[in-house]
């Protein structure tokens, strides 16, 4: 009798390369392994129409509803969209535990964008094809290929679609998954992007801002010595460079970047406001916090000093407003999960590469959850452009990949 055990507080002394051996022969996962490559037409044609449903930021609805119609189709216990607008749908399971395997449902592109699909040669073309409505394709063929060859698994599995993972949206919809009152979640496999190699185990921490500098505003000549926004704001970014420079060239690696400016009405007025979008991320929350207290500092201390030299009028003022923080944190490299990953990687005859990367993981990274992320098989690029494309070689072995890490920390039943 074979049986596939969950993680158990004995995972480190397992034999993992054996087991995911004995997972892969199982009977009913050996049979969805080979419908993964059977049903590839199917997933495909779910791709593209995903694909063309627009998921603008904060705007994903169509496609949410659109997906929860699907997996139901491919069979689950239950499905329904919580009050983010995540999709989540159980496929229970016999015993104990909860493993969630998620794709996100939003672009990066506005609304009214052309998400029409393209084929040329053997190359999808359209804004979002790769990330990350692969990974959405690669959950319904997961399900429906573990549900064709009844695999049964120990562990509930919790198929999620989420909100929010790109830019503004600042991982809502898995903050949301991950609230006081959420579902339970013991281990967390986020499907993002392509290719069948990569294993991220480590969350890259950033905070972003956006800094609007304010003021009376009038003509450039008329009322000259007024403070200036545009003036202040320069001074606050001369400031946040000089500062956050000694402080990023040396230790955990860590950046930031100014990288967006706006405001003014003409060349001859002096602006009412100026604004910037600021991005710092680090490897060390330590240093994260460090490069961010250099930039507050910055900008308090280019506002006193726009301030003190204004001729007239009333004194400038500064809103800074948090409009992105991502948490950091890593999955040991030695962790059991990591590591069933690496030795479904291996027998799958990829070399995997584990990194640190920016993803809905970051949020269970962060509060010591075994997570990952991985990407959902075949070859993409140009992401968040207009020209993002997707070409289909090897795309069932990354969702090959995909399912035995799911089961193998889920669990199969015994064969009986």
């Amino acid at each position: 009798m074979l049986l596939v055990s969950a993680v158990d507080a004995a995972a480190g002394q397992t034999d993992l390369a054996a087991e995911v051996r004995a997972l892969a022969g199982h009977p009913a996962v050996a049979r969805a392994l080979d419908l993964i490559e059977r049903n590839d037409a199917r997933t495909m044609a779910d791709l593209r129409e995903l694909t063309e449903i627009p998921a603008p930021p904060f705007m994903e609805e169509e496609r949410a509803a659109r997906f929860l119609e699907l997996i139901r189709e491919a069979g689950v216990d239950s499905a329904w969209v919580d009050t983010e607008g995540n999709v989540l749908a159980i496929r229970r399971g016999s015993g104990d535990g909860v493993v969630a395997v998620t794709g996100h449902l939003d672009t990066v592109f506005p609304e009214g964008t052309d998400v029409s699909v393209r084929m040329v040669g053997d190359t999808l073309y359209a804004p979002g094809v790769a990330d990350d409505t692969r990974g959405l394709a690669a959950l319904l063929a997961m399900v429906r290929a573990m549900n064709e060859a009844d695999v049964r698994t120990e562990s509930d599995l919790l198929i999620v679609a989420t909100v929010g993972e790109e830019g503004q949206g600042d991982l809502r919809g898995v903050k949301h998954l991950f609230r006081e009152g959420g579902p339970r979640i013991d281990a967390f496999i986020s499907i993002d992007g392509t290719g069948h190699s990569s294993v991220t185990h480590q969350g890259l921490g950033s905070h972003r801002y956006r800094v609007t500098m304010k003021g009376p505003g009038g003509h450039s000549w008329g009322a000259f010595g007024l403070g200036n926004p545009a003036h202040a704001l320069g001074m606050a970014i001369d400031y946040f460079v000089a500062y956050a420079d000694t402080l990023t060239r040396s230790g955990p690696r860590t950046s930031y970047n100014v990288g967006t400016l706006g405001g003014g009405t003409s060349v001859n007025s002096i602006p009412f406001e100026a604004f910037m979008e600021v991005d710092m991320r680090s490897e060390s929350p330590a240093s994260l916090e460090r490069v961010d207290s250099a930039f507050q500092r910055a900008i308090q201390d280019a506002l006193a000093d726009a301030n003190a030299i204004l001729r007239r009028g009333e004194e400038l003022t500064v809103d800074v407003e948090l409009i992105g923080d991502r948490p950091s944190g890593e999955i040991a490299a030695d962790d059991p999960f990591v590591q069933r990953a690496v030795e479904v990687s291996r027998y799958l005859g990829v070399e995997p590469s584990l990194g640190r990367s920016s993803t809905d993981s970051n949020i269970p990274i962060s509060r010591g959850i075994p997570s990952l992320t991985i990407g959902g098989g075949g070859v993409g690029g140009a992401a968040h452009s207009l020209h993002e494309f997707f070409v289909n070689r090897d795309g069932p072995l990354g969702i090959q990949r995909a399912m035995l890490i799911a089961l193998a920390q889920a669990g199969v039943t015994p064969v009986g």
